[in-house]
């Protein structure tokens, strides 16, 4: 399965460590290339990666990182990225087409098998991992996209949800329906943000979960995290190498 990665932020509250958020070390091996490679272990066998902020440094990494894997990996810049994130995943889908692919985000780290839940769940518009364990100590509270579901479809989604039974682990299976769905929420004018897209599509009832289980994931979007991710990885880190 094709793979698209968000990657074109500013990543300001990574900033004071590393002026690229995907390329900022964790372990001794870039964010993004972890991403890559727990992607590659879940089933993702191609990869497109939106671009904006630092572009060219993090495009330089990402072709050395293509020959060193083995892995078809391609770039392809957003013309704006400072618009939300929605606006990158529609550059990467008019690059990658109508076919079924994951979506990912370039600062989670996931393990492969919470990947591979994604990909194994059965086709439609979009279906999200979610963890429904609400009392994860790795998730912050106050940053975490909150999602509520009816059985397997999601009905809401936002970072301020007040009534929710589980949290966005940023893995996503979606098709063009989902972008069609994208689009028409930012003609409409919507906030241009992947919430926003798949609350266009839950409208519809086209949003579905897979539920995730016990299987480790965190947002790396701050120095507090990228410390939690450090010392976990620390222990158990099958991507180890020389810094």
């Amino acid at each position: 399965m094709h793979a698209l990665i968000v990657a074109a932020g500013y990543g300001s509250r990574l900033r004071a460590v590393s002026p690229s958020k995907p390329l900022t070390p964790v372990h001794g091996v870039p964010l993004i290339e972890r991403v890559i490679r727990a992607a590659h272990d879940g089933g993702a066998t191609a990869f497109t990666v939106v671009t904006g902020h630092e572009a060219p440094a993090l495009e330089r990494h990402l072709a050395l990182a293509a020959r060193q894997l083995a892995l078809p990996i391609d770039c392809v810049r957003t013309p704006d990225w400072s618009l939300p994130n929605g606006h990158s995943v529609l550059t990467g889908a008019a690059r990658i087409g109508a076919q079924r692919h994951l979506l990912l985000m370039s600062d989670h780290l996931v393990d492969p098998a919470l990947i591979a839940t994604v990909v194994r769940s059965a086709p439609a518009p979009l279906v999200l991992g979610v963890d429904r364990r609400l009392d994860n100590p790795l998730v912050d509270l106050d940053d975490v996209t909150r999602v509520r579901t009816a059985g397997d479809r999601i009905v809401a989604i936002g970072k301020h949800l007040p009534d929710y039974d589980c949290y966005d682990t940023g893995v996503f299976a979606v098709d063009d329906r989902f972008h069609a769905a994208l689009r028409a929420s930012i003609a409409a004018g919507g906030s241009g943000s992947i919430s926003a897209g798949v609350e266009a599509l839950a409208a519809e009832g086209g949003a579905l979960v897979a539920d995730t289980g016990d299987h480790w994931w965190l947002d790396v979007d701050d120095p507090r995290a990228l410390d939690q991710a450090e010392a976990a990885l620390a222990a158990n880190d099958r991507y180890a190498r020389a810094a």
